[in-house]
């Protein structure tokens, strides 16, 4: 690959695509953790545990590495339980392997696991049945179903553990309610995080990183015939 200037590092999954697509040589190669977070969401403050993936390797030979959520889950109605989070990150994570393959990326497609940590989760009862994501229901309404989707967007701050520190972050989440089959579901999903301690360096091009995440989403929704009003972080 040929460039006049220096190549950015990819903060995205997207940005691995392109790259490839103008002949970058890519590597990556992603690992996982599950870290326990305490939210303080409105009057709510609750532990959770959040699904990330870090994605390391380089781009024409520069060290890259970017994070990404791919769900939250505990084990009350706050957020999706623990059982589905898992369930549902991996349904988001085998989507962007997809893209990478289709772009020519080489990667190990591994997968989220519950750990010990949170295996236990695993045996609770839950009776909200199926979990979906935000594809299925754009899938519903490409086969002719009436769709509504309302974003509300909302920076929430929650604490990371990890194992010999604290990390203080603001996850830059979405909660899609979805009309859709006579019914109201909620879709969560996290599009970006910054360091509450580093707002002021990360908060732009953390926003600009989760806006553009939208922009694929609402070109999804507008391809699929779905109502929804076009919210942006700011």
């Amino acid at each position: 690959m040929t460039t006049e200037t220096t190549l950015s590092a990819p903060n995205r999954v997207t940005d691995l695509v392109e790259l490839k697509r103008r002949g970058a040589a890519i590597t990556c190669k992603p690992s996982f953790e599950i870290v326990p977070v305490d939210f303080a969401h409105r009057d709510n403050q609750f532990q959770a545990f959040v699904f990330l993936c870090r994605y390391k390797g380089t781009a024409e030979g520069q060290s890259y590495m970017f994070r990404k959520c791919y769900a939250r889950g505990c084990p009350h109605n706050l957020c999706p339980h623990v059982s589905q989070a898992v369930m549902i990150a991996n349904r988001y994570l085998l989507r962007d392997y997809q893209r990478l393959q289709e772009a020519g990326v080489a990667v190990e497609k591994k997968l989220f696991s519950l750990s010990d940590m949170v295996v236990k989760f695993e045996k609770m009862k839950d009776d909200r049945g199926p979990f979906l994501v935000i594809q299925d229901y754009i899938e519903m309404a490409r086969q002719g179903h009436e769709t509504v989707v309302n974003p509300k967007l909302e920076f929430v701050p929650g604490v990371e553990h990890f194992a010999n520190y604290e990390n203080a972050q603001v996850f830059l989440m979405v909660d899609f309610a979805v009309f859709c089959q006579r019914r109201t579901s909620h879709v969560e999903r996290c599009l970006a995080c910054y360091t509450a301690a580093k707002e002021k360096e990360e908060r732009p091009a953390k926003t600009e990183i989760a806006n553009e995440r939208l922009k694929l989403l609402y070109n999804e929704f507008d391809q699929a015939s779905i109502t929804y009003e076009k919210r942006f972080f700011v």
